[in-house]
């Protein structure tokens, strides 16, 4: 990549490859990258709230561990912004491939680390510190992980399907979801644990909880065994050709598209703070651990709020490609403008929707269906939709930084937030807060202009 590239082959895209590479392989290596990445994410969000505040948070009452462990899980969306100027260095000036492969090491071998950490019974304080150190990793390496995935899929694209095939590396959301969150529900079935009585000699909190982490090496060499089987986008390898790469991607990104970092951000936010709220803080406020003061919260069975979890993911995994049709048939920004709306009446039912005295199980599974479409309704498209903001020399950058400062201003607080709000005032207000950063996001998307027809080739010329 020193300026010897091979402008022959970069023309050579047809129906079924993408050079020498069949295109089925390019959205395999998109998608099981962002499974195992999201899968790593999501088995701490679960550990955070049923595992980590027995074991390394022990001391006090158990909403104050609750929400420092919930402040540790926030740790990682500090770090993302992070990986996102690391790997996006690269990215953008090495290539898509060679970073891909370091983003998925980097977020592999923290998680597989967390697996053996011992706790605070033996350590002392050193335990949440390492456990904090690791997170910190985590967050490094989905920071790089997401906007590599994302530029794999959009620059390889068919003309007019690009939203469509970017939504593959999204799919990796629910996937990942579903995976870590089946295991765990399958390990605490086998071992009988309930974590609303938890017994900390138990075998769950004892090692059960280990596994979904030590696993995760498993994933992440067939992972690693498909990104390098993979060949350099062509848009990067012609951008090359050019003379196009920037010796800084960072200082030239804030120097040329300060106002699409700005966009893309607030683009995200809704996003990220409906996901967060429909799983992690969800999680806990349905087992009765951040509910109305003196209620005590639905107390679902933490086996049995697992299983309704995975049901409505099913409606998250179904979504996405119907919102990455949409984009592409009637554009990013109409599609994600409706979304956003309906995302603020929503927010507007929880009051109704998780009212302690007459909610049940039905209504719970409805409230977390709803949640979980419209999540997918608003994530899919956005793996097309930020890297079309940004020229090809700082677009891993670009779109990283984006992607990643929304998941400070969104996800990264939204659990924290949602629990103090459910247990201050009510969880109505948790509804109101969701609605909140719906309309941040509406206005971001009334100034955003329509990516469709872009030209990958040709953003920022």
């Amino acid at each position: 990549m020193n300026g010897a590239v091979d402008t022959s082959r970069l023309e050579a895209d047809d129906e079924t490859t993408v050079g020498d590479v069949p295109r089925r392989r390019i959205i395999v290596a998109s998608m099981v990258g962002t499974s195992i990445e999201f899968y790593d994410f999501y088995i701490y969000a679960t550990a955070a709230v049923s595992v980590f505040p027995y074991l390394f948070f022990p001391e006090g009452n158990s909403s104050t561990a609750l929400l420092a462990s919930l402040a540790t899980f926030g740790l990682a969306f500090v770090a993302r912004p992070l990986g996102s100027i690391l790997f996006g260095h690269f990215g953008d000036r090495v290539g898509r491939k060679a970073t891909l492969v370091g983003s998925l090491l980097t977020m592999g071998i923290a998680t597989f680390v967390i697996g053996l950490l011992p706790t605070y019974v033996h350590i002392g304080i050193a335990a949440p510190a390492l456990l904090a150190l690791m997170r910190f990793g985590q967050g490094l390496g989905l920071g790089g992980e997401w906007s590599g995935a994302a530029l794999l899929a959009t620059e390889t694209a068919k003309k007019g399907k690009r939203a469509w095939a970017a939504m593959w590396p999204q799919l990796g959301a629910p996937i990942g979801f579903l995976l870590a969150n089946g295991l765990f529900l399958i390990i605490a079935e086998l071992m009988n644990h309930d974590k609303n009585s938890a017994d900390l000699d138990s075998a769950f909190l004892t090692w059960g909880w280990r596994i979904p982490f030590l696993l995760s090496a498993v994933m992440v060499m067939v992972g690693l065994y498909v990104r390098l089987r993979l060949e350099e986008t062509p848009v990067f390898a012609r951008a090359v050709a050019r003379g196009e790469k920037v010796k800084t991607p960072l200082a030239e990104v804030f120097k040329s598209s300060w106002r699409q970092l700005i966009i893309g951000t607030f683009v995200m936010l809704a996003t990220y703070t409906l996901f967060y709220i429909m799983t992690t803080w969800a999680l806990s406020y349905g087992t009765g651990k951040t509910s109305t003061p003196g209620d005590g919260g639905p107390s679902f069975q933490y086996t049995d709020f697992l299983v309704l979890q995975l049901i409505a993911v099913l409606f998250f995994a179904a979504s996405i490609p119907v919102s990455g049709w949409l984009a592409d048939r009637y554009g990013r920004r109409i599609t994600l403008l409706v979304v956003s709306g309906t995302i603020m009446v929503f927010g507007l039912s929880f009051g109704v929707m998780l009212d302690q005295e007459t909610i049940g199980t039905t209504r719970m599974l409805v409230f977390l269906a709803m949640g979980m479409v419209l999540t997918g309704m608003t994530f899919g498209p956005m793996s097309a939709v930020l890297p079309e903001l940004f020229p090809t020399n700082v677009r891993y950058t670009g779109s990283g930084i984006s992607y990643n400062t929304a998941s400070i201003l969104g996800a990264a607080v939204a659990p924290f937030i949602a629990a103090w709000l459910a247990t201050t005032y009510g969880v109505g207000w948790v509804g109101v807060y969701l609605l909140v950063a719906a309309a941040i996001s509406f206005v971001a998307l009334l100034v955003m202009k329509e990516t469709k027809n872009e030209s990958l080739d040709e953003v920022g010329a």
